[in-house]
C-alpha cells in the first residue's frame, strides 16, 4: 500500500469518528448462559442518517476506511447503516476518541492567543488538518464505484409504502381497542 493510500485510509477512519452513530456489543452473560448457543448478536456499529444522500456518504467513508457496509435499513424515521465486526467497532471508537481529542485541542487553541496576534493555532496542526482533509477527499473519490452500487441498490429499499406509518403500532392498537 502506498503512502498516499495509507494516509487516505487513516483520514477516512478518522472521519468515521465524526459521524453520528452508536455501537452495539454482544452481552457476555447471555452468550455464556444456558441458551448461549442460540445468541447470535455480535459487534456492530450503526451509523444514523436522515436521507439517502447521507447514507451514500457514510457508505463511501466506510468503504474508504476499509470496511464492508451491510445493507441499510429503517428504524423509526431514521436510516441506519450497519457495519459488522469487532475491528469496525474498535476503529470507530478510536476514531471517535481522536475526533473528540482534536476538538478539545482546537477549543483550547482558540481560548489562548499567540504572541504574534494569531489565535494560537499551531501551523503544524493546520498543515496536518489540510493533509488529512485532502487525503479524505482522495479516499472518497476512490470509493466512487462503491457509492454508485450503494445508490443503485438503495432506492429499491425506499420504495416502501407510507401507509404503514399511518397505522397504529401494536401497543397503540391494544390501548385503542
Amino acid at each position: 500500500m502506498s503512502r498516499d493510500e495509507t494516509a487516505g485510509l487513516r483520514a477516512a477512519q478518522l472521519r468515521l469518528g465524526r459521524l453520528p452513530g452508536y455501537v452495539r456489543r454482544p452481552d457476555p452473560a447471555r452468550r455464556s448462559g444456558e441458551q448461549g448457543h442460540t445468541y447470535k448478536k455480535g459487534w456492530e456499529v450503526r451509523f444514523t442518517a436522515r436521507s439517502e444522500a447521507e447514507i451514500a456518504e457514510i457508505r463511501d467513508l466506510v468503504v474508504a476506511a476499509g470496511f464492508a457496509p451491510a445493507r441499510p435499513f429503517f428504524k423509526g424515521h431514521q436510516l441506519i447503516q450497519p457495519v459488522y465486526g469487532m475491528a469496525a467497532v474498535q476503529a470507530y471508537l478510536a476514531a471517535r476518541q481522536a475526533a473528540e481529542e482534536q476538538a478539545a485541542r482546537a477549543t483550547a487553541g482558540r481560548g489562548r492567543s499567540g504572541t504574534d496576534g494569531t489565535d494560537g493555532a499551531d501551523g503544524a496542526d493546520e498543515a496536518f488538518r489540510r493533509r488529512e482533509e485532502g487525503a479524505a477527499e482522495n479516499a472518497a473519490a476512490a470509493a466512487g464505484p462503491a457509492r454508485q452500487r450503494a445508490v443503485d441498490s438503495f432506492p429499491a429499499q425506499l420504495g416502501r409504502s407510507t401507509a404503514t406509518d399511518d397505522r397504529p403500532s401494536p401497543s397503540e392498537a391494544r390501548q385503542l381497542g
